[in-house]
């Protein structure tokens, strides 16, 4: 086996990217500020739902306003569009106008975008502009907006409801449930949660009238979907028209992947002013304007052998759109059920899948777009089917995994599974974990007056699938290498990880290579960032472009060196023949008489149609005081299979983050909106709790890596795979302590202390009955 390069695949390489971040030098879009730039701030409405008529003449007089732009001066544009739609079961959502036009359907709706010379300035003329509202009715949860009787978003949607479909074999699962020894059930609400990314949106407009061109800058996840969304659909513009650069980011998630009515906005006011026009996003915009994630509403049944095989799986899932469809909304409910049978053998399966419009902020996808709330549902529900037959946690699993010897596997969804040992990562899990010693360790607590509890999650989901990926790379006159790739990294490392799989066929030091994303001008194509592709798609043409470079470098060093391009080696960013001292290096090789350029530079372009699947287990261990319901993390174990580790370190890194979000989802994270007027509660950082460093345990990580035999690397991504095993672990060590003490069996997240008290004050009000 060749020995590992010093900064190549499976190298705790340190991020390339962090000494100008930790210095203060990262530049974001808010850092963008071009001289003589207006400011702009968007007028929300105060109502989930209302007619309205505006009046903005008075506002538009005061000093230093430049513009304000309402529907009436955007009605030519396009909605922002819904990018997903069902073969076998079209649906027609509504408009999602760029600016709302007589009637507002949620709290912090857009209906207006004021242009000023300052900030303060645009704040006066918002206030300034009479609008005179008419209450309408309004209903927010799942389980509100599907009563008989309820207020309709949507005229034309009866019921609330986009769409009702099947997924699987109805008939086949019926007659399973008729069979079973025994059922387990469980209903579950998996809550709302709001992103907040450390660097709220923003965007720059610059408009360069000659050219009739428009330069955007905005922190996405992606800038030519950015692009082609804003031309093709929203403005109607030619493409080649529109610059997109996206600088730093600062967190995604998910949520910075979508095209916002503001980058439209800043567009037309750059162009109708011909001026530069800069908006940025304060924290009541994010909390209100931005697409928020997760809201389903599950009942999930198992039927169950009497041995604890798995018979049968039935699910009734709902999932909220929001007010309007965001631009991949109705996928994340109907894909993420496809993920719905886990790591299980289950034959038999049956999804009915709801999306429902309610007067809140749209919905999209969030770190997993659907797999967390599948695992959720499917983890949760192996646990209770557990209780049911009196079996451990660990052995039902074992009962029911897919075997290794199965892969390929397809699941009753059509997902294949390619590779993985689910049994070797949990049995890892549970040793590192100490679980056979817990009984110990919870009698402890108990002397102290707490009630320990411990519980694992098995997850599985999918990467990859975003499509083609293209990367340039090349040899720059110094020796160098640059790479131009259209992913986006948001603080995941991409400038390291491109660079560990050139260094891995070049040996030269990641400093020597130059990375380059978000800039449709630079770059021809891109997708962005998001369901943990970049490496599995990105990283694949990376590695073949360089790879292909190489094979011309060899060429080019076999001419200058008089030799067989079989006889070269390269490291170092040096050619070298074979067992001499004969070399020649990258510089001198670019600057060589008579190169042909074309072979100074290579691309290559991947694509996994069928996706990539990493999986793992996640332990947790809690500590619960029944005085106050206060929940404390006491251990907390993850072993992963991800293919292959391209760093060990940027990958414990995302693991850790993930699990962090997952953690802050379990037990504090929950958008709350008034039932009665619709109002969002939780819209500042004083009612919406986010988890802080104090939260999370020291994390014990480690990989069981079985390769990806779809991918050319071996990997199978990692980006979110932390959010998705978090939750249903937790929630599960909570049940077990709460059902061992009390027999309690269920709790919603997020498990606050409120929730765990009143549980168990619940249950001990019965029983003192």
């Amino acid at each position: 086996m060749a020995a590992p390069v010093k900064f190549g695949v499976g190298q705790s390489v340190l991020r390339k990217e962090d000494d100008a971040l930790i210095r203060g030098k990262g530049r974001y879009t808010d850092d963008h500020v071009p001289q003589a730039a207006m400011h702009a701030l968007v007028l929300r409405s105060p109502h989930a739902h209302a007619s309205f008529t505006i009046d903005v003449t008075r506002a538009r007089d005061l000093p230093g306003v430049g513009v304000i732009l309402t529907a009436e001066d955007v009605k030519d544009l396009g909605g922002l569009p819904c990018l997903f739609n069902l073969d076998d079961h079209p649906f027609t959502g509504p408009l999602y106008p760029i600016l709302a036009k007589d009637e507002v359907r949620h709290v912090g709706d857009a209906v207006a975008f004021v242009v000023a010379e300052t900030v303060d300035q645009a704040r006066d003329a918002i206030e300034a502009i009479e609008v005179d509202w008419t209450p309408l009715p309004a209903v927010v949860g799942l389980a509100n907006a599907v009563k008989p009787g309820a207020p309709r978003v949507w005229p034309d949607h009866p019921g609330n409801v986009l769409f009702d479909v099947p997924i699987g074999d109805k008939k086949a699962t019926d007659a399973a449930f008729a069979k079973a020894h025994a059922v387990a059930e469980v209903s579950i609400v998996n809550p709302r949660v709001i992103t907040n990314f450390m660097e709220t949106r923003a965007a720059v407009a610059e408009y360069d009238a000659k050219r009739d061109h428009l330069t955007l800058t905005i922190g996405s996840q992606g800038s030519h979907r950015l692009r082609e969304i804003l031309c093709q659909n929203v403005l109607k513009m030619p493409i080649e028209k529109m610059r997109v650069i996206c600088p730093d980011v600062g967190g995604g998630f998910g949520t910075k992947l979508f095209p916002y009515r503001e980058y439209a906005l800043v567009a037309v006011a750059a162009r109708k002013l011909r001026k530069t026009i800069k908006w940025t996003a304060d924290r009541a915009d994010h909390f209100m304007g931005d697409a928020q994630g997760r809201d389903n509403v599950t009942r999930a049944r198992m039927a169950l052998a009497e041995d604890g095989k798995f018979l049968a799986m039935d699910v009734d899932l709902m999932g909220d759109m929001g007010a309007y469809l965001s631009t991949f909304g109705p996928y994340i409910p109907h894909g993420g059920a496809g993920m719905l049978p886990g790591l299980y053998d289950i034959q038999v399966f049956h999804c009915r899948v709801r999306t429902i419009f309610t007067n809140t902020v749209p919905v999209d996808a969030y770190r997993g777009a659907g797999r967390p709330e599948a695992a959720y549902v499917v983890e949760r529900l192996v646990d209770a089917a557990a209780r049911k037959l009196d079996m451990t946690p660990d052995a039902i699993r074992r009962k029911n995994f897919i075997a290794p010897k199965s892969m390929p596997y397809t699941t009753a969804t059509g997902k294949v599974y390619d590779s993985g040992d689910f049994t070797a990562h949990m049995k890892r899990a549970m040793e590192v974990a100490a679980w056979k010693d817990f009984p110990g360790r919870a009698r402890a607590a108990k002397k102290q007056g707490l009630v320990r509890g411990i519980g694992m999650s098995t997850y599985v989901e999918v990467c990859g699938t975003m499509g083609e990926e293209t990367a340039h790379v090349a040899l720059d006159p110094n020796g160098d290498i640059t790479v131009l790739i259209g992913t986006q990294s948001s603080g995941q490392g991409h400038k390291t990880a491109y660079a560990q799989l050139v260094s891995e066929q070049f040996g030269v030091a990641p400093e020597r290579v130059h990375v380059f994303q978000g800039d449709t001008d630079m770059i021809a194509t891109g997708l962005g960032t998001g369901g943990s592709a970049s490496i599995p798609s990105g990283g694949v043409s990376v590695e073949r472009a360089t790879h292909t470079l190489g094979v011309n470098l060899r060429e080019i060093a076999a001419e200058a060196l008089e030799t067989s391009a079989g006889d070269l080696e390269i490291s170092e960013g040096v050619i070298r023949v074979a067992g001499t001292d004969r070399t020649i290096s990258f510089a001198d090789l670019a600057k060589r008489p008579g190169v042909d350029p074309s072979k100074l530079k290579a691309s290559a372009t991947f694509s996994s149609a069928d996706g990539t699947f990493p999986n793992g287990t996640h332990v947790a261990e809690v500590e619960i005081d029944p005085a106050t319901g206060i929940i404390r993390i006491v251990n907390y174990v993850i072993v992963d299979d991800f293919g292959v580790t391209l760093n060990p370190l940027l990958l414990a890194g995302q693991v850790h983050g993930g699990a962090m979000q997952g953690i802050g989802q379990a037990l504090m994270e929950q958008a709350v909106y008034d039932p009665k007027d619709g109002q969002l509660v939780t819209g500042t950082f004083m009612d919406y709790a986010l988890p802080r460093a104090a939260d999370g345990p020291s994390f014990v990580f480690e990989t069981h890596n079985v390769p990806c035999t779809t991918n050319p690397l071996g990997v199978k991504g990692a980006g979110e795979a932390g959010a998705i095993g978090s939750c249903p672990a937790i929630v599960n060590a909570i049940i077990e302590g709460l059902w061992r003490e009390y027999k309690i069996d269920h709790i919603d997240m997020p498990a606050t202390p409120e929730r765990v008290w009143i549980a168990i004050r619940e249950h001990q009000r019965r029983h003192s009955l």
